[in-house]
C-alpha cells in the first residue's frame, strides 16, 4: 500500500489525482494529508471519503468550519502555512504538489526531507527555486517526477534515452483562448473570456495564464531547470489540437513525440504508478478522426510574455523568482480590473528591468529566505507601478 498525500486537494490537479485514486484497486493507497484553500466543503467530503489522516486549509480564519466539518471523523484538523509544512513533513511514499503559485516551494522542500517521491504539479517551485529543489532531492534521495502534461511528456519520451544525445526540446501550446483573436480584440479582453480554454479545463489562474502564455514561459524555463536543456535548445511551437504534448529531438535528426489525448490524468496517473504503467480512464485517441495535426511559430507581438522566459533564463540566479511573482500580481490586478489583458506582460517587464541591480538579487546561493524576500519586494513593486498608471 503507497501512502500518498496531496498538497492541493481541491484544485483540479488534486481532484483529479483523488479521481485515479478512488479508481484505483482498493487497498492501493493509503492518504495521509489532504490540503487545499477556501473550498471547506470539498476538502472536508474528500477526507472523510478517503479516511485522511490530516486535513489543512491554508487559511487560519477557516479553521473552525473546517473543524465543524470533519467534526466526528477521526480526521485531524489544522489551518495556517505552518500547518502545510507539517502536513508536507508527514511520511508519505508518494507526494502531489499541486498548490498554486510560489505558495508551493516551502511544502514541496518539506516533502523533499522524507526522501519520498514528489509529483510535482506547481512549475513555480522550479521556476523560482530550481536549483535548490534539485538539491535537496539529491540530498535526501528523493525523486522528483514531473506532472505537467509537457514535462511528463519529455521525462517519456527521454525514458531509455542518453539525454546527451537529445538536440532539442519543442514544447507544444495550444494558443488559449485567444489564438485566433486580432491583436486590437486581445487587448480588449475580460477575465470571462480569458477564463475559457479551448482544449483543456484547468482552474481559473492557470487557464488566464494560458491565453497570456505566462504559463509557457513558467514551462519553458522549467525545461531547463528540470532536465538541464540549454535555453537555445529549447522550442515552442503552436499546436491547436494539444495532442502532442513534446518532442525530443536527436543528434540523428529523429524525433520522439509524445502523443495522447488532452486529459490531466495521464500525466499524473504516469507519475502515481511509476516505474509501472497501469490502465487509466483516459481516451484513446482515434487519428482517423482527428485529421490533421498543425503547428505554427508564436507571434511575438500577440505572446510577449513568452519571450521573458529567455532573458530570465540568461540572467539566471533569483530571476526566475522575480518573474513568477511579477507575473502572479500582474494576474491580480488583471482579475480585479485594474489593468488590461495586454498590460500583464508589460508591467513583468517593468519589474524585470526595475528590479535587475536590486540588492536581494546580487546572491550566489538561492535559499527558500531568499526566494520569499525577492517575491516580497517584486510584488510591492508591481502594487506601485500598478497605483501609478492609476493615478
Amino acid at each position: 500500500m503507497r501512502r500518498v498525500t496531496i498538497l492541493g486537494a481541491t484544485g483540479s490537479i488534486g481532484q483529479n489525482t483523488l479521481d485515479l485514486i478512488r479508481r484505483a484497486p482498493k487497498g492501493s493507497y493509503q492518504v495521509v494529508a489532504l490540503t487545499g484553500g477556501r473550498n471547506i466543503a470539498q476538502l472536508a467530503a474528500d477526507a472523510r471519503a478517503f479516511g485522511a489522516e490530516l486535513a489543512v486549509t491554508a487559511h487560519d480564519d477557516l479553521l473552525v468550519p473546517l473543524r465543524a466539518a470533519l467534526a466526528g471523523s477521526g480526521v485531524e484538523v489544522a489551518a495556517g502555512a505552518a500547518a502545510l509544512i507539517e502536513a508536507a513533513q508527514r511520511p508519505a511514499d508518494w507526494t502531489m504538489s499541486a498548490i498554486v503559485g510560489v505558495a508551493g516551494l516551502a511544502p514541496g522542500l518539506a516533502a523533499l526531507e522524507n526522501g519520498g517521491t514528489l509529483a510535482l504539479a506547481n512549475k513555480e517551485s522550479l521556476v523560482t527555486a530550481g536549483p535548490l529543489l534539485m538539491a535537496c532531492a539529491q540530498a535526501t534521495g528523493a525523486r522528483i517526477l514531473p506532472v505537467d502534461s509537457e514535462h511528463s511528456a519529455i521525462f517519456q519520451a527521454l525514458t531509455g534515452e542518453d539525454i546527451a544525445t537529445a538536440r532539442r526540446v519543442i514544447i507544444t501550446a495550444s494558443g488559449g483562448a485567444f489564438r485566433d483573436w486580432p491583436l486590437k480584440r486581445m487587448r480588449a479582453a475580460t477575465v470571462a473570456q480569458a477564463s475559457s480554454h479551448p482544449n483543456w479545463a484547468m482552474g481559473q489562474r492557470i487557464t488566464i495564464d494560458s491565453a497570456s502564455m505566462f504559463n509557457k514561459a513558467l514551462e519553458v524555463i522549467e525545461a531547463k531547470e528540470f532536465f538541464g536543456f540549454r535555453p537555445e535548445q529549447i522550442e515552442v511551437v503552436i499546436h491547436p489540437q494539444s495532442i502532442i504534448h513534446a518532442l525530443i529531438g536527436f543528434c540523428d535528426g529523429g524525433l520522439m513525440a509524445h502523443v495522447g489525448p488532452p486529459d490531466m490524468r495521464h500525466a499524473i496517473g504516469y507519475a502515481l504508478n511509476w516505474p509501472t504503467r497501469r490502465d487509466l480512464p483516459v481516451e484513446a485517441l482515434d487519428l482517423a478522426t482527428i485529421g490533421r495535426l498543425d503547428f505554427a511559430a508564436p507571434d511575438p507581438a500577440r505572446y510577449p510574455a513568452l519571450g521573458l522566459a529567455w532573458q530570465v533564463m540568461a540572467v539566471g540566479g533569483l530571476t526566475g523568482a522575480v518573474f513568477n511573482a511579477a507575473k502572479e500580481r500582474a494576474l491580480d490586478h488583471f482579475i480585479a480590473g485594474h489593468i488590461g489583458f495586454m498590460a500583464m506582460a508589460d508591467l513583468v517587464q517593468s519589474a524585470l528591468d526595475g528590479l535587475a541591480g536590486h540588492p536581494e538579487l546580487a546572491v550566489s546561493e538561492i535559499t527558500l529566505e531568499r526566494v520569499q524576500s525577492v517575491d516580497h519586494v517584486t510584488r510591492q513593486h508591481m502594487d506601485m507601478q500598478v497605483g501609478r498608471r492609476a493615478g
